[in-house]
């Protein structure tokens, strides 16, 4: 079977949401074709889809490696390597005590990679949170609910935040107040 059937087939599995079978199909297309770079990023997207992180990332590579000038091809690596610098993240606030800070090195490089990633601001969010940075908190926090707008899990932290950082504001007046008098 040459790579075009194999890509029709795995197109009729992602339209009734097998996308294992796609990337069963992608693979065959892969191993009629192995140097047409767009199977390979095919198949890092079925892989994507799927939560298999480590696999769409050796796809993607691969699809960069045989077309780095395809734009589409390096967009497809810089998302799943910020997923897997969220997960990343996830694993460090995730500890006990969280580590925040290394949290926000590592989601800061995942946003460079993939500006419109979601779950990074809202975790950065989080962790600036936990270390009372509450302007960078907040700041996330918007980010996160202009890329998800339906989201009330970052609605809920932008409220909390900004709460916290008002009620800090307002200590801080009141203290100045009472030592200019």
């Amino acid at each position: 079977m040459e790579g075009d059937d194999c890509l029709k087939q795995a197109y009729g599995c992602i339209l009734r949401n097998d996308f294992e079978g796609a990337i069963r199909w992608f693979e065959r297309a892969i191993a009629a074709d192995p140097d047409n770079a767009s199977y390979y990023y095919k198949c890092s997207i079925s892989y994507s889809r799927s939560g298999k992180w480590d696999r769409a990332l050796y796809y993607a590579l691969r699809a960069v490696e045989l077309d780095p000038e395809q734009k589409a091809h390096v967009y497809q690596l810089h998302t799943v390597q910020a997923s897997l610098l969220v997960s990343s993240a996830r694993f460090d606030m995730a500890q006990h005590p969280p580590d925040a800070a290394s949290a926000i090195h590592t989601l800061q490089e995942a946003i460079e990679l993939d500006p419109l990633s979601f779950d990074a601001f809202f975790l950065l969010g989080e962790a600036y949170a936990l270390l009372n940075r509450l302007d960078d908190a907040v700041r996330c926090a918007l980010e996160a609910i202009r890329l998800n707008p339906g989201d009330d899990s970052a609605r809920t932290l932008f409220a909390d935040m900004s709460r916290k950082r008002r009620a800090l504001r307002y200590r801080q007046q009141r203290r100045q107040r009472r030592r200019n008098r």
